[in-house]
């Protein structure tokens, strides 16, 4: 593959320029027992990325391409959908096993690195998050205060009410910088749980939520406790920031 860029990208130029100034870091949001440290998991990269690229009009695509035997082959590749301009990157990587469980972790792996790299996108660990600069939080909230809280119909259900199961609607949307602000501050009054940790999104109807991830299982009764609830189909907990 000699090729990754079309003749123009004048436009998809222009519009990763409005990406890249509405990224939030990705949350590392689980941990490496071996090496004791944490990391962003595919879902926290995608989940940090995908608003503003769907809102700027870039198709994201990641498919595999053939490789010489024991690597694996990863094109991701971004189209502007209104011009067609494109930009895509290549990763060949060595396999661990030659499985289908080595493919898959190889595929994940790949597939995290090379969608952030792509993007420009950094990831962050909560101690960061929590050393942002007080000027930026205050002035987030001064602009949250005084807004009504909507309740919108989420799922068939009114007034903020979920309904058994803890469906999530599957269109949510990565926090916006005044959501992340706002997180920050609902976070003193969520449960501090090893290996677990949080982040604001916004649902389908609007509604402001915050999902827990990471090491959850061990913790389900805790969150459930808190009022989280728990989502089969993404596989998360989470509730309603209010």
């Amino acid at each position: 593959m000699d090729i990754f860029c079309s003749e123009d990208i004048k436009e998809l130029a222009g519009a990763m320029l409005k990406v890249q100034a509405e990224l939030e870091p990705a949350v590392k949001d689980a941990e490496n027992p071996f090496a004791k440290s944490k990391y962003a998991t595919l879902n926290s990269v995608v989940l940090a990325s995908r608003e503003a690229l769907l809102k700027h009009g870039l198709w994201l695509a990641q498919y595999l391409t053939p490789a010489e035997p024991g690597f694996l082959g990863l094109v991701t590749k971004l189209t502007h959908a209104a011009s067609g301009q494109w930009q895509s990157s290549l990763m060949v990587m060595p396999l661990t096993k030659i499985d289908p469980q080595g493919y898959g972790s190889a595929l994940t792996y790949a597939r995290r690195y090379s969608l952030a790299a792509l993007v420009g996108l950094v990831t962050e660990d909560d101690d960061a998050e929590a050393a942002c600069g007080r000027e930026r939080r205050q002035e987030a909230q001064k602009r949250l205060n005084g807004k009504p809280q909507e309740h919108n119909k989420l799922n068939g259900n009114h007034n903020g009410n979920h309904n058994g199961n803890g469906t999530l609607p599957p269109e949510t949307a990565s926090n916006s910088h005044a959501d992340a602000e706002l997180t920050r501050e609902l976070l003193k009054s969520l449960p501090k749980l090893d290996g677990v940790n949080y982040q604001a999104i916004r649902a389908a109807d609007g509604q402001l939520c915050v999902i827990a991830t990471g090491h959850t299982a061990a913790k389900k009764d805790i969150l459930s406790n808190t009022g989280f609830r728990w989502n089969p189909d993404r596989k998360i907990w989470w509730k309603y920031a209010a």
